[in-house]
């Protein structure tokens, strides 16, 4: 493939403009395209963010006053997963960012010998002891950082994300970042695709360009459908497959304003709540092997107390191409592939994409090798986050239903077993070896799901075993460990003291963002 000196996006939407935007930023000089149907909507995922767009968002050098207020944007700290244990078991949180470890040797796992030790403690209770952004959420106040790091180990960008209106960002985008850098907008049907040996030649015998980037949604219009691409589902290890989304007021705005996204367990799936500015993003993933579309759609309205709001259906594929580079287009966002958005990851996967094939268009001339690298990374990414979303299906105690039995009894594959067990392996590691300062490797947000449902690396096996061993009952255990899990209490509440004279969330918003 000879050098690259212009690119045409087919598609808009969130994932085409990003990737507009990105290009234009890295090759300022090169000629960037965009074309898109004025006909055609944008399925509009991607509401919800997780921590990683921040790296996106400070790339570009785009700041977040700018774009929020014109998006329906707010803060997210976390996501909350309710009843997803079990039916009516309540929730727990995932925070973004890396869990705050005390400089002692305890690390994490004070937290688990604390639930060892005393068992009612709330499995809510990880997050809430491992993540000063916890205290937040839980006393509904946020503010921009400053210099008390050891008081508040805060780190505002590393621990937010975004809740924002999809369609709203990408049209800011264009507006206001993509066509005054330059980047030329066609608003046309793509009605003929001219192909050779070596690619995409043309559009409509018309618009041409070095490399084609795939942004066209689901149907994969130039990888799939006219370069043949194959498609490899994941439908084996992620049980969904169609969506009803909607979108309602708020009634109460300052108690249903939340720095969180819920997503809660019901018959056949689970229910997302967005709060953005104006209004709520909701609606029903689930799998139509196990309910219809009507009887799921009713399950929502029960479920929203309500059947007055605008319902839209869509329909999933979900899983990844086979080959994500082929000749001289490349696929971005849901072109390339989908995993249900349990994790908020329809963003995710655009800018990180999107940094992998600049990896690869920094050398310039490109050949074979950068398109099997750029597969190759997107892929492994892609199977990474969705063994992460199958992790909470997998580690669920639902049985209420047909449709989480069958998840219950499912065979995994093996890297999925591989992917719970780590954390017995963990954990007996250093109960063994309680001198040495052992980290877990998996810090951060696959403890955060763990401990939520209730897969705790310490049990009381382990411990009688350990107590052989060791010489030591459980009692002398605890003693041992009473001082560190007596500090994470500690610090808790130094920190929800620390907070209580800045901003709610609400003021926070309507202070910095929608002034």
């Amino acid at each position: 493939m000879k050098s690259i000196k212009s690119f045409l996006v087919v598609g808009g939407g969130s994932a085409g403009w990003m990737t507009a935007a990105t290009l234009k930023h890295e090759f300022p000089d090169k000629e960037v395209t965009l074309i898109e149907s004025p006909n055609i909507a944008t399925v509009g995922v991607g509401e919800s963010t997780v921590g990683g767009i921040k790296a996106w968002t400070h790339y570009l050098g785009i700041d977040d006053k700018d774009f929020m207020k014109h998006t329906n944007g707010s803060y997210k700290l976390s996501i909350k997963f309710t009843d997803f244990y079990r039916k009516d078991d309540g929730g727990f949180h995932y925070p973004f960012g890396q869990p705050f470890v005390a400089e002692n040797k305890a690390l994490l796992n004070d937290w688990y010998y604390k639930k060892y030790f005393y068992p009612d403690t709330p499995r809510s209770d990880y997050a809430d002891s491992h993540y000063p952004q916890m205290a937040m959420v839980n006393s509904g106040k946020l503010y921009y950082p400053d210099n008390e790091f050891d008081k508040f180990p805060f780190d505002f960008d590393k621990h937010t994300a975004y809740h924002f209106d999809a369609t709203m960002f990408a049209i800011w985008l264009r507006d206001n970042y993509c066509i005054p850098r330059g980047v030329k907008h066609i608003k046309e049907d793509v009605k003929s695709i001219e192909q050779d040996e070596n690619g995409i030649v043309s559009l409509n015998n018309t618009h041409t360009a070095d490399m084609y980037i795939d942004c066209t949604g689901f149907k994969s219009l130039l990888l799939s459908q006219t370069l043949g691409t194959e498609f490899e589902s994941y439908a084996d290890m992620l049980p969904n497959n169609s969506a009803w989304a909607t979108r309602k007021p708020y009634i109460e705005k300052e108690k249903e304003f939340v720095p969180y996204t819920n997503c809660t367990a019901i018959e056949n799936g689970w229910v997302w709540n967005i709060p953005q500015w104006e209004r709520i993003g909701t609606g029903y993933v689930y799998s139509d092997k196990f309910v219809d579309d009507d009887t799921a759609l009713k399950q929502l309205q029960n479920h929203l107390g309500t059947d007055e709001l605008e319902f839209k259906n869509i329909k999933m594929r979900v899983g990844i191409h086979k080959r994500l580079w082929v000749k001289n287009v490349a696929a971005i966002g849901l072109a390339a592939g989908f995993i249900e958005p349990l994790e908020s990851n329809g963003l995710y996967s655009v800018h990180e994409f999107l940094f992998r094939l600049l990896r690869n268009l920094k050398r310039d001339i490109v050949t074979q090798w950068d398109r099997d690298n750029y597969t190759f990374q997107c892929k492994r990414l892609f199977r990474n986050f969705a063994e992460f979303v199958a992790m909470h299906y997998a580690l669920s105690n639902r049985d209420d239903t047909e449709y989480w039995r069958a998840n219950r009894d499912k065979e995994w594959e093996p890297n999925m077993i591989d992917l719970k067990a780590m954390f017995h392996v963990g954990f007996f590691t250093y109960a063994c070896q309680r001198d040495y300062d052992y980290h877990y490797e998996t810090a951060g947000g696959l403890q955060a799901i763990a401990a939520g449902m209730n897969w705790g690396p310490g049990d009381f096996t382990s411990a009688k075993w350990l107590d052989f061993y060791n010489n030591k009952n459980i009692e002398n255990y605890k003693k041992e460990w009473d001082p560190f899990i007596k500090a994470l209490d500690q610090r808790k509440q130094k920190w929800l003291d620390y907070l209580k004279d800045k901003d709610s969330y609400i003021d926070f918003h309507r202070k910095y963002i929608h002034n």
